[in-house]
């Protein structure tokens, strides 16, 4: 008879001997616990597969995972409950409670091209690029309304106050200044407005006047330019000639320390040796005061050129270059100037009376 045939199921339950495989009474075993639980008629197995399904909801529902880049936020029935750090956690299941995760590590980036008037009344067109991320993602969230926004206006409005505080020429030449304080404004801007923001750069990369003016900006900066050139070219010329003229001043001082340490001692060696002389002049008079003569003669004729000797003739030095220490030998006139001496004839030259006749022609005149 088939298996499928009417009437072949006992009212006892027992199932066809067809349906028990061999070796596979383990499966089997787990399907019919399966069907046992799901498999009974009507709205009781339904209701078991919404409860399964409810379950698993559950589950998932109140597992979350937080990126290492990101910060949970619980609300509770709407209230904020606490933050979660990066990881796995468990929650209530929704809509006890709800998790908003926020990128609090991700640095975001704004930029900004605006004219400002300057405090010399001058336009200038000024860029700025704004660096920042979540420092509490509480107050992020909750702490003000669009923070992203309230950061775009705060930094337009500390820019434009530290510009306007300044010159044309602070603010083309001098902007890391305006971007330190600027910074500094902003911030303290995002902290009273409670914004949960932080600043982790703020730069003014460029700076440059209207299209209409820019020839004459372009003539000012060459001016600055060159001043600067100028300057710097100054400060080397001083730094090179300052340390010159201290060295040629050392060097006059000390030359001029010497000489007074010569002249002072030269002074004292005279006033010491004319104490002597007078201790001398006190034991000998006419002794020491012939000595002092000959010393005072000889010191003077040592310098002249001329000595006059014993016998009325004039002695001339003639200095010799190979002549070391002492005075150079006297050579006498006769050698210097020799004197030119007649030849005498055998004849003596008859005396010349009257006029003797002109020679005529080209005859040489007798001497």
């Amino acid at each position: 008879m088939a298996w499928n045939t009417p009437g072949n199921n006992d009212s006892g339950g027992n199932r066809s001997p067809r349906r028990q495989r061999p070796g596979g009474g383990g499966f089997d075993a787990i399907l019919d616990q399966f069907r046992s639980v799901f498999g009974g008629g009507g709205g009781a197995g339904i209701g078991r597969w919404v409860l399964l399904v409810l379950g698993l909801f559950l589950i998932f529902n109140c597992f979350v995972l937080i990126a290492e880049t990101q910060r949970g936020v619980v609300l509770r029935f709407g209230q904020f409950s606490r933050v979660m750090q990066p990881g796995p956690h468990l929650k209530l299941p929704w809509p006890l409670e709800r998790v908003t995760k926020v990128d609090a590590t991700r640095i975001r980036t704004e930029s900004f091209n605006v004219p400002v008037l300057t405090s010399d009344e001058n336009i200038v067109h000024v860029e700025m690029n704004v660096q920042y991320q979540v420092s509490d993602p509480q107050l992020y969230l909750f702490g003000t309304r669009a923070a992203d926004e309230v950061l775009r206006q705060a930094a337009l409005s500390s820019m434009r106050e530290q510009v306007g505080r300044s010159t044309l020429d602070i603010v083309l030449g001098s902007r890391s200044a305006l971007a330190t304080s600027s910074r500094e404004q902003l911030q303290a801007s995002l902290d009273a407005y409670r914004t949960g923001l932080l600043v982790t750069e703020l730069n003014l990369p460029n700076a440059r006047p209207p299209e209409q003016v820019k020839p004459a900006f372009d003539d000012v900066n060459s001016a600055q330019q060159e001043r600067e050139r100028l300057i710097s070219e100054a400060r080397a010329y001083a730094a090179r000639v300052v340390p010159e003229a201290r060295g040629t001043a050392a060097r006059v001082r000390t030359a001029a320390e010497g000489y007074k340490a010569e002249v002072v001692a030269r002074a004292q060696g005279d006033a010491d040796r004319f104490s002597l002389l007078v201790d001398e002049y006190k034991q000998a008079p006419e002794v020491t005061r012939k000595r002092l003569w000959l010393e005072t003669v000889q010191r003077v004729l040592g310098q002249n050129r001329k000595i006059v000797g014993g016998d009325s003739r004039q002695l001339i030095y003639a200095p010799m270059d190979g002549a070391r220490g002492g005075s150079p030998a006297p050579v006498a006139p006769e050698l210097l100037a020799p004197t030119l001496s007649m030849p005498e004839s055998s004849t003596p030259r008859p005396a010349r009376t009257g006029r003797e006749p002109r020679p005529s022609g080209r005859q040489e005149p007798r001497q």
